[in-house]
Formats: C-alpha cells, sequence, structure tokens
C-alpha cells in the first residue's frame, strides 16, 4: 500500500449519486466506520425526489462536511443521466468542492470484480441502448485493486460491430451483460472516485460531462 495516499480530513464524508437508470442509488461515506446507502425504484419521478432523498441521506451531516461528490456520467438514459450529473456539478458549484464524473460501465465492472475476485482482470462490458445497438467497453482492474483502466473507451455499437471487436481482441477477458441494478453500483461510483481523489485528483465542478452515447431521438 502506498502511504502517501491521502485521506479523507477527519469529520469529512464524500457523496456519490447514480441517476442513469429509472433507479436512484445515493451513498454517503467517510470511508472508515460510516458508509450509508439507499437504492430507491423511482422511475420517471428521479427529478421530483432527488433533493429530498439527498436531504434525508445527508443527515446528521451537513454539506459543509462534503469533501467531494462523485457520479455516474453515463452511459444510461438521457433524462436520468442528465438529472444525475446536473445535480452533482450544481452541488458542487456552491460548496466549491471536487466533483468525479464516473462511467457507468467502469462502475460495473469494479462491483463485478469486488463480488467475485475469481473475475478475469480484464472485463467486456455490454450494456443495451438504443435502437437494438449496445454499448460496449473493456476495463482492465489493476492487479492491487488501486484503480480501473479503460482498454476500450465507452463506445456505442451495432450487435455486429461489437461481436467483431470481442472476436478481435488479442487479450483474454470476461463479458459481463450489465442489464439490472446498476444503481446498486454507486457505491463502486465512490470508491473509483476516492481512488482517484487519495492520488491528488481534484476534479473542477465544470469538468464533470454527461456522456450519453446516443442523441435521445433519431436524427
Amino acid at each position: 500500500m502506498n502511504n502517501n495516499l491521502e485521506t479523507l480530513p477527519e469529520k469529512k464524508y464524500a457523496l456519490a449519486l447514480h441517476t442513469t437508470t429509472p433507479e436512484l442509488g445515493l451513498v454517503i461515506s467517510n470511508f472508515a466506520e460510516d458508509t450509508r446507502a439507499h437504492v430507491w425504484n423511482l422511475g420517471r419521478e428521479v427529478s421530483s425526489h432527488i433533493h429530498q432523498y439527498l436531504i434525508d441521506l445527508i443527515k446528521p451531516q451537513k454539506w459543509q462536511d462534503l469533501q467531494f461528490i462523485a457520479v455516474a456520467k453515463g452511459p444510461g438514459g438521457f433524462t436520468g443521466t442528465r438529472i444525475g450529473v446536473v445535480t452533482a456539478r450544481t452541488l458542487g458549484q456552491q460548496l466549491e468542492i471536487p466533483v468525479f464524473a464516473v462511467s457507468t460501465l467502469a462502475a460495473f465492472a469494479w462491483y463485478e470484480k469486488s463480488k467475485n475476485s475469481e473475475i478475469q482482470p480484464i472485463l467486456a462490458i455490454e450494456m443495451p441502448a438504443q435502437r437494438g445497438q449496445f454499448f460496449g467497453a473493456i476495463y482492465q482492474i489493476n492487479a492491487d485493486n488501486s484503480g480501473i483502466n479503460a482498454l476500450l473507451a465507452d463506445t456505442v455499437f451495432t450487435p455486429e460491430k461489437w461481436q467483431e471487436t470481442l472476436n478481435n481482441w488479442q487479450t483474454e477477458y470476461q463479458l459481463i451483460k450489465a442489464t439490472s441494478s446498476l444503481a446498486a453500483t454507486v457505491t463502486s461510483i465512490l470508491e473509483l472516485a476516492y481512488l482517484d481523489w487519495q492520488q491528488g485528483k481534484r476534479p473542477h465542478w465544470s469538468e464533470a460531462l454527461p456522456y450519453y452515447g446516443q442523441h435521445p431521438v433519431d436524427v
């Protein structure tokens, strides 16, 4: 373990949001003895309830106790992704704290690896997209679990192109399909952000941008 890694100051917390699906995932943690995570299936009501759920989750901490925010940047549903990123950016701006935008697919890879240490360190993540296409990416998890690297960045594929990409991949990998319970990976969103935080990264809130991958309607 690198002893030079930074840790959160005493009594400071970090918050993560996951809104790229009809579920809302929130987690707050001080990366010590206190972590509180919840998932709600809100459907189209995410925008109506997210602020109240945030207020309830924060207590008894205050907004000023937050040291940074992390958010799932997509891919995912257009409206939900936008709500999460806008909320995170707004909080980051008002509180003057960093905002980490984390790939939905990267978080899913990290989540799956955390559940099963026997999984291959190179994971191809496949998620359904609109109009019969797929979101696809290939990630490698560091052997010491110090982070995750994109070997193939999040991209929209036709089924044929995605299969061709996998067939031509030169290293051993494991295919994982991200089809449900994505909001539960909000803990992975926070963990990946914390790894970057420990390495001294402090992204400005304005750098947190959504990744939609596709236009919300045909053009």
